[in-house]
């Protein structure tokens, strides 16, 4: 095996309900699919996920089902649990921040410490408050227009152009309550971007990134870096001193730069410490969709160079999925427009579920799910290739190979030259081991992590 690991990342999903299909064919799959596939090739990776407990969508959700949040954290944390084991997607670490004390506490240090150091400066900007309901708008409190493009989108990051905007940036912004916002002015510690740029200019320059993403970055740097705000006033999440609560997505970077330091060096534990572990990098690799590009090719990379990491460690590249679509229409938790896992897959082989939604895999496009169309590919897989044992089931097996690395993650590509040579065995001709490993990937049937 390789000395140093890599580390594949996929964004923690929020509780405020289960995991539907949208979710499972985007990043969990690839990213399991991923590690298997490089367990094969004897390469020793890690991979990383947990719940995302502190968005406030789930104090959002919670409130529209007239629940308490902490039910909802509970309750739909064990589904998405289950659904990933149900699935065969597993992980080396995986966080659950509402109940480990250990993960705020290290976190809140973190953060104080960065603040002592300077690393995140003090400045004022402006902050949204609902005339009526009294809250700080931003992320699941808020609703209004991109800044960029004019769809809709909360106080974060935009689905449809994966743009960055505070709450008071929206077009006529809104609170979920429905109640007018007013624009005060706030002073905290931001993770001021413009004071990476040229480390971020470096990690952007040397990764993998797909051409959505390219633009994305481009746009900003002409634009001029955002200062993201590090806290807010607000009633859910890490509390800090003063009463703040730390800003969920500061949050996720700061748990990354400890458990993946941790992991490499047991006894790291100041930033600087941490921070020089992470030079035992043998290459970091984020699954996700375009919602969560900016956070994992700006943030997260910011806050660890910050923290003395070498920028060539913070990021290998980004494998990035486009939206998967139900009937036409984008999967919905809030719209219960959704096909939830934990249900099919009381009903549906794990395998055969793999199998089809890296078969239709949303990217480099968004894909689309129809009842009809899985059962289909349920009944009839793919025909018998037309050359099983000679060189053209040699170049299908070199093409998998391929599309079955991180740099060149394609898993629909590989299942379209796999699936033909699987029909074929074992009455034909059994798999070959070469096949075997990569087929066992997309299956989930091995390697499995090493814990």
């Amino acid at each position: 095996m390789t000395a140093r690991p890599v580390v594949l990342l996929s964004p923690p999903p929020t509780p405020n309900g289960p995991l539907h299909l949208g979710h499972l064919s985007g990043p969990y799959l690839a990213a399991d699919v991923a590690a298997r596939a490089a367990r094969a090739r004897s390469e020793r990776v890690l991979t990383v996920c947990g719940t995302d407990d502190h968005q406030n969508y789930v104090v959002a959700r919670a409130e529209q089902l007239g629940r308490k949040p902490d039910e909802l954290v509970d309750e739909f944390g064990a589904l998405i649990r289950a659904s990933l084991t149900a699935a065969r997607i597993e992980h080396d670490v995986f966080t659950t921040p509402r109940t480990d004390r250990n993960h705020r506490a290290r976190v809140a240090r973190l953060c104080v410490e960065m603040v002592t150091a300077g690393l995140l400066p003090e400045a004022e900007w402006p902050m949204l408050l609902c005339e009526d309901c009294g809250r700080t708008l931003h992320h699941g409190y808020v609703g209004g227009g991109c800044p960029a493009c004019g769809e809709p989108m909360g106080g974060g990051t935009c689905e449809a152009c994966g743009g960055f905007a505070t709450a008071a940036q929206l077009r006529d912004p809104r609170c979920g309550c429905g109640g007018a916002p007013r624009t005060v002015r706030h002073r905290g510690p931001v993770l001021a971007l413009e004071d990476h740029r040229e480390a971020l200019t470096r990690i952007w320059s040397a990764a993998v990134l797909p051409a959505r993403v390219r633009a994305l970055l481009t746009r900003l740097l002409d634009e001029g870096l955002p200062d993201v705000p590090v806290s807010y006033p607000t009633d859910w999440g890490i509390e800090l001193v003063g009463g703040n609560r730390l800003d969920v997505w500061v949050e996720m970077g700061l748990s990354y730069l400890d458990l993946i330091g941790r992991r490499l060096d047991p006894d790291a534990r100041r930033l600087t410490e941490l921070g020089a572990a992470w030079g035992g990098l043998g290459g970091l690799w984020p699954f996700l969709g375009i919602d969560n590009a900016f956070y994992y090719a700006a943030v997260f990379p910011a806050l660890a160079v910050a923290a003395g990491a070498p920028w060539r460690s913070v990021l290998s590249g980004l494998v990035v999925n486009e939206f998967y679509r139900l009937d036409g229409l984008k999967f919905s938790t809030s719209r219960d427009h959704a096909v939830w896992a934990h249900e099919l897959l009381t009903t549906e082989d794990p395998e055969t579920l793999r199998l089809f939604l890296n078969w239709d895999r949303p990217a480099p496009f968004p894909s689309n799910f129809t009842a009809a169309g899985y059962a289909a590919f349920a009944e009839h897989r793919p025909p018998r290739h037309p050359d099983p044992g000679g060189p053209l089931a040699d170049a299908d097996l070199a093409r998998a190979e391929q599309a079955l690395r991180p740099e060149t993650f394609d898993p629909a590509l590989a299942a379209r030259c796999l699936l033909p040579l699987a029909a074929g065995a074992p009455d034909t001709h059994p798999l070959d081991a070469r096949a075997r490993r990569l087929l066992d990937a997309l299956t989930g049937r091995g390697p499995a992590p090493e814990r």
